[in-house]
């Protein structure tokens, strides 16, 4: 309900404005999102009864702009025009190269120039975006500038955004050499969810996104730990799709990982409360991922930190070495490196004073505690972050350095 409060002083009236902002966006596990049987990616994101019946008795053609990375363009574009032309949509599809390197203002402003030449309506026809998570980021920024806040959907395409990117309400490009620097939290209208696209995604960016389910598992979830330790080489080699062996593995990673970022995210979708579990593996890799740009993927650089972070709360007396040793047989077991010669102490100490001026004043550091749980930690100190940082180079260093 909103509120308006008027006050006067000596120096003048004054108003002040409490109003609630509700979102609702749904986000939905689908099989077959281009079957043009499936109108889930025409009409999924719409949640008024009437307004759904309504659409579907009109006569009116659906008109949708269509933003698709590049390589998955390669690979889809048949099915993806099929699809539209099946359902009668006026379209315009956008093939772009949505890497790190270009995720910039610069392309934001490209698809901004083509939706409006485009023309689009900005209540009823939600910009699609179909990629990983450099894409959906990059259209999630253009919608909520264009007419200030047109909805979009977000159709991820590799495991990293499918559990991560897509859920949450962040968008953002890089800028000034700082990852995310330019940004909005505006959630989509909708998440559509097809495993079967991770199909054709290549083994690296498979392991890329189960760095992000196992930040999940080490911070609130020892069940899916416990599933990763044991099932994700397996997930690793068939790539979540659903045979008889992997069906209910990888249904269960990816709804407790979904699950549990959810959790996290709802309540705080506006980054209000800085204290942010989901921040565990963010706090130096962002600083590493954008120092040797492109040669680690962001999961990686992820995992690295996570990596020596580990470390940090073995030294700390909150993990035991049984259990340091088994998250990283897991994350060696998920191909994902553990050790980056980029990674410098130097470069830990930079990320963590960065860390205090966007976090007020406190580092805010997310430790995983046992296998599962977590505490945020303010006073971990230089001492122990520096012994921690020397038994991690001299255990993970030697023929650890990622190769990729």
């Amino acid at each position: 309900m909103l509120t308006v409060y008027e006050s006067q002083t000596e120096q003048g009236t004054s108003w002040t404005v409490v109003s609630p902002i509700v979102f609702t966006y749904k986000v939905t596990e689908t099989r077959h999102l281009l079957d043009p049987s499936n109108d889930t990616l025409l009409l999924g994101h719409i949640t008024d009864p009437q307004q759904l019946e309504d659409v579907k008795k009109s006569n009116m053609p659906i008109k949708r702009f269509v933003v698709v990375d590049q390589e998955v363009y390669k690979i889809y574009a048949p099915k993806l025009i099929e699809y539209l032309e099946a359902n009668n949509v006026l379209y315009k599809i956008l093939s772009l190269p949505t890497t790190e390197e270009n995720k910039t203002i610069t392309m934001a402003l490209q698809i901004l120039e083509e939706v409006h030449n485009f023309s689009l309506d900005r209540r009823s026809e939600p910009i699609i975006a179909i990629g990983g998570g450099v894409c959906l980021d990059i259209v999630g920024l253009a919608a909520s500038l264009y007419r200030r806040r047109t909805p979009y959907i977000r159709v991820p395409t590799t495991l990293l955004s499918y559990i991560d990117a897509s859920v949450g309400a962040k968008t953002g490009v890089n800028f000034a050499n700082c990852k995310n620097k330019l940004g909005a939290y505006v959630p989509p209208a909708a998440a559509f969810l097809d495993l079967s696209f991770l199909q054709t995604v290549p083994r690296r960016h498979i392991s890329n996104g189960l760095a992000e389910m196992l930040k999940m598992a080490l911070m609130k979830h020892r069940g899916l730990f416990e599933l990763l330790e044991t099932h994700g080489p397996m997930l690793l080699d068939t790539k979540f799709q659903a045979d008889n062996s992997c069906l209910q593995a990888a249904s269960q990673a990816t709804r407790i990982a979904i699950g549990t970022m959810l959790e996290e995210l709802a309540p705080n979708l506006w980054e209000d409360d800085l204290n942010r579990l989901v921040d565990f593996g963010h706090l130096v890799s962002p600083s590493l991922e954008m120092k040797v740009l492109p040669f680690l993927l962001h999961g990686e650089a992820v995992n690295i930190d996570m990596s020596y972070m580990v470390y940090v709360s073995k030294e700390s007396g909150l993990l035991t070495e049984n259990e340091k040793q088994r998250i990283i047989s897991c994350m060696v077991g998920l191909e994902l490196p553990v050790w980056h010669e980029a990674c410098t102490m130097e470069l830990i100490q930079k990320a963590l004073q960065e860390r205090l001026k966007h976090s007020g004043g406190l580092v805010r550091m997310p430790l995983p505690v046992g296998l599962g749980g977590a505490v945020i930690s303010n006073d971990t100190s230089c001492e122990i972050l520096h012994k921690a940082f020397v038994k991690w180079r001299e255990e993970l260093s030697d023929g650890s350095s990622d190769s990729n």
